[in-house]
């Protein structure tokens, strides 16, 4: 009986793919990622797709005549025309759990990097900047301990990040659509807060929602200038999220302290200006990026 074919289109874990080539023959890069033309050449003979890191569009749909089923390498999926491939009976997946652990320690990695001037100390050093060694009140960051950690989008990585911030001292509030009960709250030790609320009274805000039409510059020039001057912003959720020129504009006027960035509005671009500032860290969309976790999402698409 011929096995059906399944196209992945980048290079991942081959520990993840074991599995995959036991039961598939599978047509996957060697050394360098497919390339949109190369995807829609090699696209209509399959009959699976795992799509990593790709816009899987109506383009690339229409050309996989063949295909039942999208296996999206990520915790969510705006990155697949959804609507249009379930319209075409193709079943579209995502891999939502398996990014927890290794998300929410990145987040709290930026926000310790951001908050103490890791980076900023970093550079300097490198440098060979005289400014970077000083007396006791020299390169002052702050702490995490008694902060407000504000979560706005309480799922699986806000939860995980919000307990990982509690044994640094930090207290958390959260926005969610449907509130933990006043029991969950007491057990999880968070306290809810309308999203406005939670703008004003938050130290740092982490940003862990979907990318939803809703959600499409929830952190706007508004909520920016509603943010306290002493206040950081932390996004490893999706880039649109937040307004990243409006972004640029409070961090450099100083309406906000700070911010550290994993995902941004028009990746791999980003907005001109943010990379020159001190007070801003940045890592190239790497949430779910350690070896294990990688591992684990290839082997589960």
């Amino acid at each position: 009986m011929e096995r059906k074919k399944i196209l992945v289109n980048n290079i991942l874990p081959k520990n993840g793919l074991v599995e995959l080539y036991n039961y598939f023959d599978v047509i996957a890069p060697k050394d360098t990622r497919f390339t949109k033309e190369e995807v829609i050449e090699l696209i209509p003979e399959c009959h699976g797709f795992l799509s990593a890191a790709f816009r899987v569009s109506k383009e690339i749909i229409d050309a996989g005549n063949k295909l039942e089923i999208i296996s999206n390498f990520g915790a969510g999926f705006d990155n697949v025309d959804v609507k249009y491939a379930t319209e075409k009976g193709i079943m579209v997946t995502n891999i939502p759990n398996t990014v927890t652990q290794s998300t929410a320690e990145l987040t709290i990695g930026l926000i310790i990097s951001l908050l103490r001037r890791v980076i900023e100390g970093d550079r300097k050093l490198r440098a060979k900047d005289r400014q970077a060694w000083g007396g006791p009140t020299h390169f002052l960051g702050d702490g995490l301990t008694d902060k407000t950690l504000g979560i706005v989008g309480m799922g699986r990585i806000g939860l995980r990040t919000a307990k990982l911030a509690q044994a640094f001292g930090m207290n958390v509030v959260y926005q969610k659509r449907t509130p933990y009960s006043p029991r969950e709250e007491e057990e999880l030790n968070l306290k809810y807060m309308p999203l406005d609320e939670l703008i004003q009274k938050a130290d740092v805000i982490s940003v862990h929602c979907p990318l939803t039409p809703e959600t499409y510059h929830l952190i706007n020039e508004e909520r920016l200038k509603a943010m306290k001057p002493s206040s950081y912003l932390i996004n490893t959720a999706r880039g649109p999220v937040v307004d990243e020129n409006a972004l640029l504009g409070a961090l450099k006027t100083g309406e906000i302290k700070g911010a550290a960035l994993d995902v941004f509005e028009f990746e791999p671009k980003v907005a001109e200006g943010l990379l020159s500032l001190d007070n801003i860290v940045v890592t190239p969309h790497i949430g779910s990026s350690t070896l294990e976790t990688r591992t684990d999402m290839t082997r589960e698409c």
